[in-house]
């Protein structure tokens, strides 16, 4: 792949991306790309950008599929174009509604703060060896597992609960998906589209990652198909990088063993897709 110093020297392309896990700091980062220049906003965060209209400017919106009807059943505000950025925005007048649930937030712990609290707390070698002896015992004894987890049916297999359960919410890639709630998807995505295309980038990109449970076991429930649904919509006009259909067509593992994300072998694929798109494009 054209990576590295002397690939971004070359290129003439500005790259944004608006990612989940998958393309945090430690996985993904600016030498993995041809671009001049890279910027990746974490979509519960927000940048405020100046583009730079004397090269191409590329926005990617990533999201991993359990997460994808979350992302776009609201405005998508992670990365918003200014004419110039030093110029600051005046503070957001909240309701006091959203002064009440500001307030809750920060009373209530949530669940991805109890998890990291728990890591830290029990994340040494000795606490893990521990829970792991506990789990293949439990079993092994009861067939019984964590309540957070899922299985595949041969027991091989570890998935991240909201991969697999239907009762908590519509991350299950078994949680079923109407054509009515499908289609507000589609309009939500043209209207991303256009309003970051007026704001001055020249492309703009979806590109969907898997969930662990879509590929290896989608036997464990009625598949709801939400990647083919929203990739291949006739309505849809924002262009998509397609993974999954290369991942399908991948024999070799693409998921780490006992994690929800990609192992090295799934990140090297989604950035050839990634890169072949730009150098097409460019």
């Amino acid at each position: 792949l054209p990576t590295g110093p002397t690939a971004r020297s070359q290129a003439r392309v500005n790259l944004y991306l608006i990612g989940d896990s998958f393309s945090e700091p430690e996985r993904i980062g600016p030498r993995d790309f041809p671009a001049n220049y890279f910027l990746r906003t974490k979509w519960e965060n927000q940048n405020r950008v100046q583009l730079d209209t004397t090269t191409r400017n590329v926005l990617i919106i990533e999201t991993v599929e359990r997460h994808f009807r979350d992302h776009f059943s609201q405005p998508v505000t992670s990365l918003v174009v200014v004419p110039d950025t030093t110029q600051k925005p005046d503070p957001p007048t909240l309701t006091p509604g959203q002064r009440l649930r500001a307030i809750a937030d920060l009373i209530q712990p949530s669940a991805v703060v109890e998890e990291r609290l728990e890591t830290l707390l029990f994340g040494h070698p000795w606490a893990l060896w521990w829970k792991e002896q506990k789990a293949g015992f439990n079993l092994a004894v009861f067939d019984r597992a964590n309540p957070k987890v899922g299985l595949s049916r041969d027991r091989e297999h570890v998935f991240v609960g909201l991969d697999t359960d239907t009762t908590t919410g519509k991350t299950s890639s078994f949680t079923p998906l109407p054509d009515v709630e499908l289609d507000q998807y589609i309009d939500s995505l043209n209207a991303v589209y256009d309003r970051y295309r007026a704001s001055g980038f020249d492309a703009v990109y979806l590109s969907i990652i898997p969930n662990k449970v879509t590929l290896i076991a989608p036997d464990l429930g009625s598949y709801n198909h939400l990647i083919e649904r929203i990739q291949q919509h006739p309505r849809l006009r924002m262009p998509v990088i397609d993974v999954y259909s290369i991942y399908r067509k991948t024999s070799q593992p693409i998921y780490a063993i006992g994690d929800s994300h990609w192992n090295c072998t799934g990140r090297a694929i989604w950035l050839q897709a990634i890169n072949e798109r730009l150098a097409t494009d460019n």
